[in-house]
């Protein structure tokens, strides 16, 4: 079974519809490459996932430690090169509880750090990510 339907509307959007759920979301051209910008860029989708993965897989494992991440956040930048284009750098700020000890935050980032998304991005793509336990 498929994951997701993608439909091109023209004008540069696609309209992205999640199989199981029926969940959506859009797509635009971002302004520097002929587009709109008025919704997420194919590219932004590649860069949040990795923040969106992270913050996940870190969920499900404090779910297991019985800690309570809610409110965590991520701060994603993406920053794209030419020839070719592409993504060559996604900057990671993490949001997360300062009130665990060591062992928990060790823990949650090794699991982030770790996540299906990161080991699925090109190695050229240069993943900086930051972990702030000031929630």
């Amino acid at each position: 079974m498929s994951t997701a339907k993608v439909t091109y509307l023209g004008g540069l959007r696609t309209q992205n519809q999640h199989i199981k759920s029926g969940g959506e979301y859009f797509t635009d051209a971002p302004v520097d490459n002929h587009g709109k910008g008025e919704a997420f860029s194919p590219t932004d989708t590649v860069a949040t996932g990795l923040a969106n993965c992270m913050l996940t897989v870190m969920g499900i494992k404090a779910n297991q430690m019985e800690v309570n991440m809610e409110g965590s956040y991520a701060e994603v930048t993406k920053v794209m090169a030419s020839d070719p284009r592409r993504i060559s750098e996604i900057h990671v700020e993490l949001h997360l509880p300062a009130d665990l000890d060591d062992k928990a935050k060790t823990i949650l980032q090794r699991t982030g750090e770790t996540c299906p998304v990161h080991y699925s991005l090109h190695p050229d793509i240069r993943k900086v990510v930051n972990f702030n336990w000031d929630l």
